[in-house]
């Protein structure tokens, strides 16, 4: 059984963390100005493959397509790495010691930044270009990474709800201090009732939103990505800043949900 002072202690670092994303650095705010002007600028190629991933975001909350991971594959690689050995369905997860939640999430965090840096360096060699690979690449690697994140926590990813936490994960770590505020109501209130599901859904306002929001966060980063070999290096650090802020809005946003049930089951 979780000690309650240690859950507690957990929770209010979780506030602390919401507290701090409750105000954009300077870049960040410069961040969202130029890609406007890089719209004019972005060849038909380029811009068609931006929309077609507003569509596959879509498609992604409504049956997981082709970004929806191997959940038994990841099941395996948590009862490895946990100190309890009973685990054969995503919801014994849940039952799993906070401290090892902990320890995989930074494990894994680690290994996707990894990647995504990688991914940027590789990609970022022939500017614009392969400017169009990179961006289907990162937007999958944030979800995986979130799906794989649910599942640490003991949350199924093939239910739409959890998909629709997913994007939400995704929509807040781009946010402005008022979107932030807006989907940490929302998202706290994921399991109350149908109605509330019902409403989250129709605040994302189509995919479009989620998926410029997460475009514009990019900003001036993937902007001198587009310079063939410099935009090496800041495709690596455009994506490794992407991948680590995603993560650590998903542990977080996860972890907090957890706590709150462990908490609750201690009631009972």
């Amino acid at each position: 059984m979780e000690n309650r002072e240690l859950l507690e202690q957990h929770l209010q670092e979780i506030q602390v963390w919401e507290k701090d994303q409750k105000d954009l650095w300077f870049w960040e705010k410069l961040g969202r100005i130029p890609f406007k002007l890089l719209d004019k600028m972005t060849p038909a190629f380029l811009q068609n493959k931006i929309a077609l991933l507003v569509d596959e975001l879509g498609n992604y909350i409504q049956s997981g397509g082709k970004y929806l991971i191997n959940e038994q594959a990841m099941i395996q690689k948590i009862r490895d790495h946990s100190s309890t050995q009973h685990i054969i369905t995503i919801s014994d997860i849940g039952q799993i010691p906070l401290e090892d939640m902990i320890s995989l999430s930074d494990k894994l965090q680690n290994e996707r930044v990894k990647f995504a840096t990688v991914q940027g360096v590789s990609t970022g060699f022939g500017g614009i270009f392969t400017l169009a690979i990179d961006i289907p690449m990162i937007l999958g690697t944030a979800l995986k990474t979130l799906q794989e994140i649910a599942i640490i926590h003991g949350y199924d990813p093939n239910d739409k709800m959890e998909r629709i936490f997913i994007v939400k994960c995704l929509q807040f770590t781009s946010a402005d201090i008022v979107g932030k505020e807006a989907i940490l109501q929302e998202l706290s209130t994921i399991n109350s009732s149908k109605k509330a599901s019902d409403n989250m859904i129709s605040q994302l306002q189509g995919w479009q939103e989620v998926f410029y929001t997460y475009r514009d966060q990019l900003g001036w980063k993937k902007l001198f990505q587009m310079i063939p070999i410099a935009g090496m290096v800041f495709g690596a650090y455009a994506n490794k800043g992407m991948i680590q802020d995603v993560a650590e809005t998903g542990i977080m946003l996860y972890r907090k949900r957890r706590i709150y049930e462990k908490l609750t089951e201690l009631d009972c």
